[in-house]
């Protein structure tokens, strides 16, 4: 075994796989407990950005997902999947963008256009 995967089994990673969907990644990550047993997290991640900071930020929700519970899990999973394709069409697949045009879409979506004119008079003003 390679000192990498050593150490990553040391820290009870095993196996992770990360999926981009829009503007969040879905992160799967195979876990040991101390004793060996194997379980999954799964991680939404969202980018926001915090305007008092004026920085960006991660938004984490993580699942914990037990391998006694993979079988329900993915059945209920599957259901549900299922029934909403039956109740409305599958939009095609997003053409996912790379993480540094995020940053452009929120400063469109969140800020007024402001010149730096403007922003000069209002100094004057205080």
């Amino acid at each position: 075994m390679e000192e990498n995967e050593k150490n990553d089994r040391d820290r009870g990673e095993i196996f992770s796989k990360a999926v981009r969907a829009g503007k969040r990644t879905y992160f799967f990550d195979v876990k040991a407990t101390i004793s060996d047993e194997y379980y999954l997290t799964i991680t939404e991640s969202k980018r926001r950005f915090n305007n008092d900071q004026g920085k960006f930020f991660y938004e984490k929700h993580k699942l914990f997902l037990y391998k006694e519970d993979f079988q329900k899990f993915t059945e209920g999973l599957n259901e549900v999947i299922d029934y909403v394709k039956s109740k409305q069409s599958m939009p095609e697949p997003r053409e996912d963008k790379p993480r540094e045009d995020y940053a452009d879409d929120v400063v469109k979506n969140r800020h007024t256009d402001i010149s730096f004119e403007d922003l000069a008079s209002a100094a004057d003003d205080e």
